[in-house]
This record gives C-alpha cells, structure tokens and sequence, in this order.
C-alpha cells in the first residue's frame, strides 16, 4: 500500500510539472505528455491493485496513453499551419479546439455580403485551402451564425443557407457532401455583444470544423 501511495504521489506532482510547462510545449506535445502522464497514474493504480508492480504498471500505462492522448495528430497540426499561413492577415482565426478539433473562424467582411449567403470572393481562397489535401476520412463541419439584427425566421434558414453554401463549394473542390455537415445557429452563439456594429459585424460570420474520426465507425 505504502509503494502504491508513493509511486501514484510521484506521478501526479509529475502531471503537474507538465502543466507548467505547457506554454513552451507545441500543443501535439502537450496532448502526448498529458496522456503519457494520466496513463502512467493509471497505470500504477491498476499493476499496484492487482499484485503487480506500481513502477512496471506506471510504464505501460505512459506508453499507452501518449498514443491516446496525443489525439492531435501531425496531420492536423500540418493544416493548422497551412490554415494560418494562407489566412494571415486575413482576421480569418485559425485555431485548435478543447476536443481536438481544427476552427476557421471567417469573419463577415471576407465571408458573406448582408443578407446574402452568395460567397465572398475573398472566402474563396480560405476555402481552397481548407479543401487541400483532406484525407478521405476527414470529418467537416459548416456553421453559419448571423447577429441579432431582424428575427430568428429570417437569421435562422439565413446562417443555413451560408453554410450550405460553403459546403457546396468544397463540395465543388472534391470534398464528398457526405463527409460535411452543416448547421445555421441564427444569432444564439454571438461571440460579442450586439450592441455596436463592430461587434455585430463579428457575429456575423462562418465556423468550419475540422476532425478526424476516433474510429473507423465515427
């Protein structure tokens, strides 16, 4: 019991070494050291409970679960760089969600004219970007938001349509429409208020969400 105690002791102040580290660690970095980290404390639980040994458990759960947690694969951190590169300058925001996903966040001066989902010509280079070099299995996600400006009977089949529209378009570039799934959210998720219309005009706007399948089910 008492090595049990200690080598878990151990294990957790490690995990919280790696959390203080995280700001010089690449984020596929981070995803593996935490896994590594959690699997090793999962790991001596389980070797010191049933007979074996905390150390031995300790290692074989660290090796298992950098693979699981480094669920942010070089794929996907290859595209983020790519997504950032051919958007600087853009205020398109391109960034890595909680559960692993890839964001492109499009404004609505590059994206879409009011009341209108005809596509940008400026949209259309961020978008023959995202199209390049998806994997056949990659997963994609359209969602179109507006502000508060009118009824949700006009903004909710509005931000629809956006989205649509996109989907279309990469549709066009040789994504299978079976892969993308599209939503309008209206104006219930603002990421700024409504109340000037700088903050309006960031409202208005399209999320593409990319991801890989956990499984060959997914």
């Amino acid at each position: 019991m008492k090595q049990r105690i200690v080598s878990i002791t151990a294990l957790l102040s490690a995990l919280a070494l790696l959390a203080g580290c995280a700001n010089t660690m690449s984020a596929r970095e981070q995803g593996t050291a935490q896994g590594a980290a959690i699997g090793a404390v999962a790991g001596a639980i389980i070797g010191s409970a049933t007979g074996g040994r905390a150390g031995t458990g300790a290692v074989a759960g660290a090796a298992i679960g950098a693979v699981a947690g480094n669920l942010w694969s070089k794929n996907m951190e290859d595209k983020r760089r790519a997504m950032e590169q051919a958007t600087a300058g853009s205020g398109v925001a391109v960034e890595r969600t909680a559960d692993d996903q890839l964001r492109v966040q499009v404004p609505s001066d590059i994206s879409f004219a009011v009341n209108s989902a005809a596509i940008e010509s400026r949209l259309r280079p961020v978008l023959d970007t995202f199209a390049q070099g998806l994997d056949r299995n990659t997963l994609v996600r359209v969602v179109g938001h507006t502000d508060n400006t009118g009824s949700d009977a006009i903004n909710d089949p509005l931000s629809l349509r956006r989205a649509e529209s996109v989907r279309a378009y990469l549709e066009d570039r040789g994504v299978a429409a079976s892969r993308i799934e599209v939503a309008g959210r209206g104006s219930r998720e603002p990421v700024a208020s409504n109340d000037n219309a700088d903050d309006r005009a960031r409202n208005r706007r399209v999320e593409i969400f990319l991801r890989e399948p956990r499984s060959a089910g997914s």
